[in-house]
């Protein structure tokens, strides 16, 4: 039986590129997926090919930077299931890669709002019922550029940096509960925000979504004890 068989596990950012791949192995494995994204058809297409493979999931259209729709979905998850087995923190926004001065304070706003701030509601809405579960384990996907501080990437990779703090500080606060919590750096995908990052790559050198399934798996695990941990994608 898999690891994953019935646990119930909240994926972001699964219409596309990681959060989908991952999203259809969990459910190919036996987790109830609960998929959240923004885009309907990519939900559902995520959706069709679950159920064709025999597999569970829960679409939830929402726009992460709609506080009291986090608030809404965990009272849901509460009255539907009681527990919540593992959280993957995975949606993200670009932004403009340009000078810090040229962000505009939209731009700023909405990365900040989706990339940081987001998950902070998350965690704060979805903390009791991972804490009810035997297992809970939680995954918030990060970037290089978090710890690197790249020129130009500004509010991108300051919102990737406040992430890691975020979940470091969770770590600490749950190590003596059976909640455990680590950073996933995926380094450079064949996604469509890459694309968009660095249009004049050619995107066959990079690996595709799929390829980080083998670590999400791990540390979406029961068995993964390990917490406060960077886990590198290693080409």
């Amino acid at each position: 039986m898999s690891e994953h068989q019935g646990r119930i596990i909240l994926v972001t950012g699964a219409s596309r590129g990681i959060g989908y791949a991952t999203a259809k192995r969990l459910a190919a494995e036996g987790a109830q997926v609960i998929a959240v994204a923004r885009t309907q058809g990519g939900l559902e297409d995520l959706d069709d090919e679950i159920r064709s493979a025999g597999g569970q999931c829960t679409l939830v259209p929402m726009d992460l930077k709609d506080s009291d729709s986090i608030d809404r979905l965990g009272a849901a998850l509460n009255e539907r299931f009681g527990r919540l087995d593992g959280l993957l923190m995975n949606a993200g926004q670009l932004g403009a890669i340009t000078p810090f001065p040229h962000t505009t304070p939209k731009d700023w706003d909405s990365v900040i709002a989706v990339n940081l701030t987001a998950n902070y509601r998350l965690i704060r809405a979805m903390d009791p019922l991972l804490r009810a579960s035997d297992a809970g384990r939680v995954v918030a996907v990060t970037s290089s550029v978090a710890q690197s501080h790249r020129a130009y990437w500004g509010a991108y990779a300051v919102s990737k940096a406040g992430l890691e703090a975020m979940a470091n500080i969770y770590a600490e606060e749950t190590e003596i509960t059976k909640v455990r919590v680590n950073i996933y750096d995926p380094g450079g995908t064949r996604t469509a925000m890459r694309a968009k990052a660095v249009p004049g790559e050619d995107p066959s050198v990079l690996p595709e979504p799929s390829a980080h399934w083998d670590n999400l798996s791990m540390m979406l695990g029961a068995g993964y004890n390990k917490t406060r941990q960077l886990v590198k994608f290693a080409r």
